[in-house]
């Protein structure tokens, strides 16, 4: 059956015309495949990591430590998903990124991008567990992500009550 894109095109989530590289904290949240529950498990009320959430724990914070544009806010790692809030920061000469001339797209990654980094994330965590667990087929993310722009200090705080 050959490819029609109006049958298989996934709306996108994301807002249109925005550019997701400029500076501005972002909430995400990425499910693990088919829920299951790969880093851990709750034990009276607390997440105890195994080997695989201490991997995402680890990646997640290599994040800002190899992107100097990026600082991370609050975050969690839970037996099936993870959440959590990212900075981008303007960059070293402290001014604002232009409007991206291209948006991002399937094999056109925007550089410093929330979608691209977030991407970088998953591919890592991804290649350390299936090192680990020594299966190279182990589907260990849901396909996509969510993601939400936080407007506002009151928005922040919500989240990170959360």
């Amino acid at each position: 059956m050959p490819f029609d894109p109006d049958k298989h095109h996934r709306r996108s989530i994301r807002l249109k015309g925005y550019d997701y590289s400029q500076p501005g904290a972002n909430f995400v949240t990425i499910n693990t495949y088919l829920d299951q529950k790969l880093f851990g498990e709750v034990v009276n009320g607390q997440i105890e990591l195994n080997n695989y959430g201490h991997i995402v724990k680890r990646e997640w914070l290599q994040t800002a430590n190899i992107r100097g544009n990026v600082e991370l806010d609050v975050f969690v790692v839970m037996p099936d998903h993870f959440h959590g809030v990212l900075v981008i920061l303007e960059d070293e000469r402290g001014t604002m990124h232009r409007a991206r001339t291209r948006s991002e797209a399937f094999g056109n990654p925007t550089p410093g991008s929330l979608p691209t980094i977030v991407r970088s994330f998953k591919s890592a965590v991804t290649r350390q567990i299936r090192k680990l667990s020594e299966r190279d087929s182990l589907c260990v993310w849901h396909r996509g992500y969510y993601e939400h722009v936080v407007r506002n200090e009151e928005e922040l705080n919500r989240i990170r009550e959360y």
